[in-house]
């Protein structure tokens, strides 16, 4: 069963509101194992309107509108449904009357306009609004041969979500087959995009059942898994055989199969291996720290650490030698190298990090250019550097250091 959400309204159309409703109805309908495949947003135009929802019944089972079902001239949803649909309008007397009555008991009279909240599309279901003066609608109708579902549901979200609930989801159970959809995710850390595709390709695309998206973020790609199938368990089955598939070609560079953060992996190899880890931060600012420490319960493994932005703070909190940063420079191979050794000594934790570079935008120089950041690591035992040259604006640059620093850590400990 597929589904297409339009939500409604002018304001969604500008920089100021955002549409959160339809991620609500997307996790309700993914719980009965419809899958929503298109997501449409509508200004306050009947025209337009209509060309949605038409569009939408050409090409999914189930059509929720969301928003329109006010009392003004641009609350246009009912209308606009009922003209695609080829059907007329009818003022239902006893929502008229429940409305008279709802404004009676707040001792004001209702304006005209409220009336037309009480037009209902020819065969269609009320849906009783427990928090508002907007009905919702509910139509169980054929297009063409086909069975639809329409849904319109009122636009504030606390009415919307107690609508949805109460009255679409027991319809929604009785009205679908039993589908069930099993999902997993499957992140690595430091690979680029088309890397991982190169390599994946050739495994997802022999299950034609299972659904899969490759979405890249800062440091992380992430491998999406989707399958639907009337018994969860074969679902969940087909979705578990491609994960240990991908795990397979993938191997270490997997850091999570059940959607945890890397903060969280890494924390979990300290504790398990009963290590600590102390930071001295240059150019991430503390941005390892704050990721490490926003996990609860890192204070069994974190210690602290410095934000060593300056030279003489960097002699000072993590005893690197003045005459190195003289030499080499403050961003070196050298200078990160006795970060993390300085700042595991002064905590006697059992690793230190040191992180230096350039973020930009200035700063940079033909030999060091923007971007440049070294992360060292160092276990008592050895110090291992990373270098790298990362792309991007000033915090992308703080953000891949840190996941860079986070992955050796990991892999110093799985």
């Amino acid at each position: 069963m597929l589904a297409e959400i339009i939500a409604v309204g002018s304001e969604l159309l500008t920089p100021f509101r955002q549409d959160t409703n339809s991620l609500f109805a997307t996790e309700q309908f993914n719980s009965l194992g419809v899958t929503v495949v298109f997501k449409t947003i509508v200004g306050d135009r009947r025209p337009h309107l209509v060309q949605a929802v038409s569009l939408a019944l050409s090409r999914v089972d189930i059509v929720c509108v969301m928003g329109g079902l006010g009392p003004t001239e641009d609350d246009i949803t009912r209308e606009a449904v009922a003209e695609a649909l080829g059907v007329r309008l009818r003022r239902n007397g006893d929502l008229l009357a429940a409305l008279y009555k709802r404004f009676a008991e707040r001792r004001a009279s209702m304006p005209g306009n409220n009336s037309k909240q009480a037009d209902m599309i020819d065969g269609a279901e009320i849906l009783p609004n427990a928090n508002g003066t907007a009905p919702g609608q509910w139509l169980d109708t054929v297009v063409g041969e086909h069975r639809k579902l329409v849904i319109l549901l009122p636009g504030p979200p606390m009415e919307l979500k107690a609508m949805f609930t109460a009255e679409c989801l027991p319809r929604l159970r009785a009205a679908l087959p039993p589908r069930h959809i099993a999902r997993r995710v499957l992140k690595m850390a430091m690979l680029p995009e088309s890397e991982v595709d190169a390599r994946l390709a050739p495994i997802y695309t022999r299950f034609n059942d299972v659904e899969t998206t490759i979405l890249a973020h800062a440091g992380e790609v992430q491998l999406h898994m989707q399958c639907t199938k009337a018994i969860l368990e074969v679902a969940q089955g087909r979705v578990n055989e491609l994960a240990s598939r991908v795990e397979e070609e993938m191997e270490d560079a997997i850091f999570s199969s059940n959607g945890e953060s890397l903060e969280q992996i890494v924390l979990y190899y300290l504790e398990i291996r009963g290590a600590t880890v102390a930071v001295a931060e240059s150019c991430t600012g503390g941005l390892l720290a704050q990721r490490m420490t926003s996990i609860s319960g890192s204070s069994r493994s974190f210690l602290g650490g410095a934000v060593v932005y300056t030279d003489d703070l960097k002699v000072q909190f993590a005893d690197v030698p003045e005459d190195l940063i003289e030499d080499k420079g403050a961003v070196s191979r050298e200078v990160a190298e006795a970060l993390a050794h300085g700042i595991r000594r002064r905590a006697q934790s059992t690793i230190g990090v040191g992180i230096t570079g350039i973020a930009g935008p200035t700063g940079g120089s033909e030999a060091k250019p923007v971007g440049l950041v070294y992360i060292a690591l160092d276990d008592g035992k050895e110090i291992n550097v990373c270098e790298r040259k990362f792309r991007g604006d000033r915090e992308r640059v703080r953000w891949l250091a840190s996941q860079q620093a986070l992955d050796m850590i990991r892999r110093k400990f799985m």
